[in-house]
């Protein structure tokens, strides 16, 4: 599997990009955090003959924390990437180091459905249209996927400093096929209950202008994470390391909370 690296000194951090099965937008912040920490950028598995799981990538992230030379790294997940550092770290508590949470998708069907209803009111009639004309204009799936992503980048972005996300690719099979494991795990009751197991401190870092509800998924995490941080941005939305209102701060927020629980 694929990974990059960043920094030559300092604790190790993992960040997790988001998606699933949209490889390499955690550049930026991978290198707003290599002056301080050494960083681990892993891309996920991508489709192929076996469906993928959760499991199937907490196994993967164990396997390159275990090559790690520290016992406890921190992870730093975007959006469904945080979901996977809670995954990993309820499955290998012992394996896991601080964790920090930046517009973390949800873990309910209230605060899903809570998403849809923000997303619904921010699509417009031009916008509704050109998601439809990408169904007939692309017709490979990986290269849609990038496409619907960078069209509904305004529903999901506030005022941001570049629309270029950095993403490298792209894979709707392994999209597809995580999330619908994601929402089978919930179904089933596994999640959230399973970060009971968490022992590490989390920090969860969220735009109010995200869709993803951040105060709703708070909720729904803190019973099982009682030890979760949460802080929000009035004028951001998903991606705080790119907004022109809160990049500063961002990093500054983010770096001096893990040097605390590093040390």
């Amino acid at each position: 599997m694929h990974k990059r690296t960043y920094g030559t000194q300092g604790p190790a951090v993992f960040v997790l990009h988001g998606g699933p099965g949209a490889a390499g937008n955690m550049a930026p912040v991978a290198r707003g955090l290599a002056d301080t920490f050494r960083v681990i950028e892993p891309y996920q598995r991508g489709s192929s003959d076996a469906p993928l799981t959760v499991a199937r990538h907490i196994a993967d992230l164990y396997d390159e924390v275990s090559s790690c030379d520290e016992p406890r790294p921190a992870l730093v997940g975007s959006s469904w990437g945080a979901m996977l550092a809670l995954a990993y770290a309820a499955a290998r508590p012992a394996r896991s180091g601080p964790i920090v949470l930046i517009g973390c998708g949800t873990f309910d069907h209230a605060a899903r459905e809570r998403m849809h209803v923000i997303c619904a009111e921010r699509t417009n009639e031009d916008l509704r249209k050109r998601l439809e004309d990408l169904q007939q204009e692309i017709p490979d799936p990986n290269q849609r996927l990038g496409a619907m992503g960078s069209a509904l980048l305004p529903i999901y972005a506030h005022d941001l400093v570049t629309t270029d996300l950095e993403f490298e690719s792209f894979d709707a099979r392994a999209h597809h096929e995580t999330w619908n494991d994601m929402l089978r795990l919930q179904d089933e009751g596994l999640y959230p209950a399973a970060f009971a197991a968490i022992t590490a401190p989390v920090l969860m870092l969220h735009g109010a202008l995200d869709p993803h509800p951040g105060r709703m998924i708070q909720a729904s995490l803190t019973p099982h994470i009682p030890q979760l941080e949460y802080h929000e941005w009035p004028h951001c939305g998903h991606y705080p390391w790119l907004e022109k209102s809160t990049r500063d701060d961002f990093f500054h927020t983010l770096c001096t909370w893990l040097t605390e629980y590093l040390d």
